[in-house]
């Protein structure tokens, strides 16, 4: 089962985050093996860190709200809140496997929360673009969400438009960048 996690910072929570550093990185490298895709979303100034994202393969629903909540910058109070859902991996790969590379170009995390009946589910036509893509869902798999993505796109603006404006409560287009264990 893949879930999408996204980890919201607390306001003025950056040394903190700082501070524990090495107790996040030891804690992503117990799920390495289990990543789908990482990395942080960043402020306009794209320096700053302002959450974190984890797309992982993980056997139940018990264990991302485990990944999610004993995270150590969870524990300390760094986030603010926690997105956790269900997530279907529609291009059937890593990130690491985007073709576009690590770097180069705008990279953005899209998320949009569902109202009614389930909107792109299929993969849209401009999937080079796409370093992850698929629909949020229950626990049990059976009801819609919203859909989330990671995107490369010249702006904020051609990043929401991957999805179907008007079946949306809300869209939210955060810059964000790969992760990974510093080198």
């Amino acid at each position: 089962m893949e879930f999408l996690c996204y980890h919201r910072d607390r306001p003025a929570s950056l040394p903190l985050r700082y501070e524990l550093g090495e107790e996040h990185w030891s804690y992503m490298d117990r799920y390495a093996k289990e990543m789908i895709a990482r990395g942080p979303t960043l402020a306009d100034d794209g320096d700053t860190p302002t959450g974190s994202v984890h797309i992982l393969d993980l056997p139940d629903p018990a264990t991302a709200r485990t990944f999610a909540f004993d995270e150590p910058n969870y524990q300390a109070g760094v986030y603010r809140d926690v997105l956790l859902r269900r997530w279907r991996n529609t291009l059937g790969r890593t990130m690491w496997d985007f073709p576009g590379g690590r770097t180069g170009g705008n990279r953005y995390l899209v998320i949009g929360l569902g109202t009614g009946q389930a909107a792109d589910l299929e993969v849209p036509p401009d999937r080079n673009e796409l370093i992850a893509y698929g629909p949020l869902l229950s626990d049990n798999g059976a009801t819609w969400l919203g859909t989330a993505a990671l995107v490369r796109a010249p702006d904020p603006d051609t990043a929401r438009a991957i999805l179907t404006l008007d079946r949306y409560a809300d869209i939210e287009v955060h810059n964000w960048q790969f992760g990974g264990r510093p080198s």
